[in-house]
């Protein structure tokens, strides 16, 4: 035979089993949320603001690097650096972009010689939330590798 164990008896419920709050206290937490919301809404939009301006700044290395690897191939043009560059920046959607070569013409390079690109983006239209953070800066990224 199947063994009953005995039950411990529940407690009646009570009459009333909301907490009590002290006068004072009511609507605190509507004022501590109403204080909270704009600190954490600020902080979430700071970062994805830091974000997408990392984005741009990887986003304008790869493109100085892009265009210093193609003007280092054999009878490449300053075209063919520029177009690869910007190919790789709007690919990106990088709007207002600088793009200077050192030396100016791939094609003056001797075996030995170093040619660098830099690329060269304003801060607040490439913003995602405006650029309040950025206003007037400009992000500037190189690359340099040597002519063989």
């Amino acid at each position: 035979m199947a063994r009953i164990l005995p039950t411990i008896p529940l407690r009646p419920a009570e009459a009333s089993s909301r907490i009590k709050t002290p006068k004072h206290r009511r609507g605190a937490a509507i004022i501590e949320l109403a204080v909270c919301i704009p600190l954490l809404v600020m902080i979430t939009l700071g970062t994805i603001e830091a974000c997408a301006m990392i984005y741009l700044k990887q986003t304008l290395s790869l493109a100085a690097f892009e265009g210093c690897r193609v003007g280092l191939l054999p009878g490449s043009q300053v075209t063919n650096v520029e177009s690869q560059a910007q190919l790789i920046l709007n690919d990106h959607f990088v709007q207002q972009t600088n793009i200077t070569m050192l030396p100016a013409d791939p094609t003056t390079l001797h075996p030995g010689e170093f040619f660098r690109v830099t690329v060269a983006a304003e801060c607040s239209p490439n913003s995602l939330i405006g650029g309040w953070f950025y206003v007037g800066r400009t992000f500037s990224e190189s690359a340099e590798l040597i002519y063989q």
